[in-house]
């Protein structure tokens, strides 16, 4: 456990050389990553984080949105004692990942977002009606006050599995009992189950606070993949217009969960892109 800014991390770290910041998403942890870690350390030292309200990190009781998030990480980040990394995000990492680059673009050398809807920048303010959208029901859930604690608590395995099963495009391949077990603990714990719902309760003071992304092309690069069967499968393409070096496209065999569902290629291409970094 790391203390910066008042709050404890957890994190979890590996390999040498240039840091890689790991960054997961909803329902995870920084466990999300347990399959890419090992093979992006062989080149890189790699930092996987626990955000505020995830995983074995404190549960602060405010400061879900992502502009205090990213300065929570930052002094994180700090007390670690980096200041040159790059960053690997995916859902609500990148949430938070794309507006840090943003305002720490001297410190990130690339950025790579795995599917994700950020919002004021990607996520639209409003669900059009279609086959597809179901995807995106928990976005209007979660932020109701109360309501889901109330009816998650106790049923957090069934919770977790539920979108295990519908948003991965192998569930059997790609989540064993043991995998669900450890979501299931940290998302048992006091304080974390209200930590993920503050993310997306957070969601339109995160609006306003990007809304001025969508006019700037950030000079970082930016590597942003979408699985086919995922969440953001156009990706690539939401964030071609917000970049002056933005590459990607779609991963094949893939839902939402990149890093579990396509380690071997999400590593690939991470370390591909990193290596262009001169």
């Amino acid at each position: 456990m790391v203390t910066a800014a008042g709050l404890r991390f957890h994190t979890v770290e590996g390999g040498s050389g240039a840091p890689v910041v790991l960054l997961a998403g909803f329902p995870q942890s920084w466990y999300a990553w347990r399959r890419v870690m090992p093979l992006i350390a062989e080149r890189h030292k790699v930092i996987a984080i626990d955000l505020p309200g995830q995983g074995d990190s404190d549960k602060p009781v405010d400061g879900y949105d992502t502009r205090t998030t990213g300065e929570r990480i930052h002094a994180l980040l700090q007390t670690l004692g980096h200041d040159r990394y790059f960053i690997g995000a995916h859902d609500i990492g990148a949430w938070v990942a794309y507006p840090y680059v943003a305002r720490y673009a001297d410190e990130v050398r690339r950025l790579v977002l795995l599917d994700a809807n950020i919002p004021g920048v990607t996520l639209r303010p409003t669900v059009d009606v279609g086959p597809d959208n179901w995807k995106s029901w928990h976005f209007f859930f979660h932020p109701v006050p109360d309501l889901p604690e109330a009816l998650i608590t106790g049923r957090e395995r069934l919770y977790i599995e539920w979108f295990f099963q519908r948003k991965t495009a192998n569930p059997a391949a790609t989540f064993s009992a043991q995998d669900v077990d450890e979501y299931e603990r940290v998302y048992r714990m006091t304080g974390n189950l209200r930590g993920a719902l503050g993310y997306y309760r957070a969601v339109f003071e995160d609006i306003e606070q990007n809304k001025h992304l969508a006019n700037i092309r950030l000079k970082t690069p930016i590597l942003a993949l979408g699985g086919d069967v995922g969440m953001s499968p156009n990706i690539y393409d939401a964030m071609k217009p917000l970049g002056e070096n933005v590459q990607g496209g779609i991963v094949a065999d893939c839902g939402h969960y990149m890093p579990e569902e396509q380690p071997e290629v999400i590593a690939e291409r991470m370390l591909a892109f990193f290596g262009e970094d001169r």
